[in-house]
């Protein structure tokens, strides 16, 4: 009887080991993940006040550019798209689907400010607008912003795939659902540059 009783013993001190073993990979998981759906989140504030000044870029330039209404219009469409998409994104950044669509619209929005940017300068009187001066100082601020963000969460994705693809955690992330989290990361290298928006 006390062999059973230690047989018994010794199971019940495996399964708590086992037990408290999966309890802390399937903790740290989660963290990774947290932390960068909240670097996600950080990238977003900036993405979010981007696309809040681009309405008053394309308001202060309206006046200046009459004969370019297509140009102004492809920008607020641009915006539009992005927008949309940085919205589903953000509501899960887990979802590669997600990413990929907010990728291809921010790579679309970066192509019309870029195509807006070089139709100004056949505008001198917009260049030394002051509005336009200080529009263009706070995007380019802000773009920064995007790509110190942008960054931060690349390693988070990165810190978190690196952990789930690790044995024996990949097991336990399989076995819980964990999937692997897209990098925001451009592949054209012209799409790389963040809009130019100097009027000097």
């Amino acid at each position: 009887m006390s062999a059973v009783l230690i047989v018994l013993g010794a199971l019940l001190l495996v399964a708590i080991v086992l037990g408290l073993w999966v309890a802390g990979v399937y903790n740290s998981l989660v963290t990774l993940r947290n932390r960068f759906k909240n670097a996600f989140a950080q990238i977003d504030v900036q993405l979010k006040r981007r696309y809040d000044l681009i309405p008053n870029l394309v308001e202060v330039a309206k006046g200046y550019m009459k004969h370019e209404s297509g140009t102004l219009e492809a920008v607020i469409k641009a915006r539009n798209v992005a927008y949309a998409a940085s919205q589903a994104a953000a509501a899960n950044p887990a979802d590669a689907g997600a990413m990929k669509n907010l990728l291809g619209a921010e790579s679309g929005l970066a192509g019309a400010m870029s195509r807006l940017m070089v139709v100004s300068e056949q505008y001198p009187d917009l260049k030394a607008n002051q509005n336009m001066m200080q529009l263009t100082e706070e995007m380019t601020s802000t773009e920064n912003k995007i790509s110190f963000a942008r960054q931060a969460y690349n390693d988070s994705v990165m810190a978190y795939n690196t952990s789930r693809e690790s044995f024996p955690t990949n097991l336990l992330a399989g076995l819980f659902n964990f999937a692997e989290a897209q990098l925001f990361q451009i592949d054209n290298a012209a799409e790389r540059a963040a809009p130019q928006v100097k009027f000097t």
